[in-house]
């Protein structure tokens, strides 16, 4: 059964289950919905914080560029929390090359670069079942 919502994926990460896969389901279910009140409703509520910056970073990049791809009017407010933020970057790529680097730097789309989180162009698109982000811990 795929999260409903934003908070209930992060729910089922701290319970131990794969971020990468409950976040792809989560993305599945909120493209699924209906109308957009009930795709604002998958993630206006504030998913707690894992206590992984990385994680907590990734969530409100989610929340804020679903928000703003679907046109959904308005962002949630807790996007904006400065625990959504990474001090140091995070290129989503195993062991980046400078030019590589350079490249996820003006690639990513600014509600992941302003998080310091680096990526490529379309960072939610579905690959082989799972988010692209997925695997990459460097």
């Amino acid at each position: 059964m795929r999260p409903n919502t934003l908070a209930e994926a992060v729910e089922r990460i701290q319970a131990g289950s794969a971020h990468d896969v409950v976040l792809a389901e989560f993305i599945d279910a909120f493209d699924l919905a209906k109308t957009d009140h009930d795709r604002y409703a998958a993630i206006e509520r504030e998913p707690k914080l894992t206590g992984d910056g990385r994680i907590d970073a990734l969530v409100g990049a989610i929340a804020e560029y679903l928000a703003k791809q679907r046109r959904l009017g308005r962002v949630p407010h807790w996007v904006c929390d400065s625990a959504r933020r990474l001090d140091h970057p995070w290129f989503t790529t195993a062991d980046p090359s400078d030019a590589m680097r350079e490249f996820l730097t003006f690639s990513s789309p600014a509600e992941f670069a302003s998080r310091n989180i680096f990526t490529e162009e379309r960072p939610l698109r579905r690959a082989r079942g799972r988010f692209h982000l997925s695997n990459r811990t460097s």
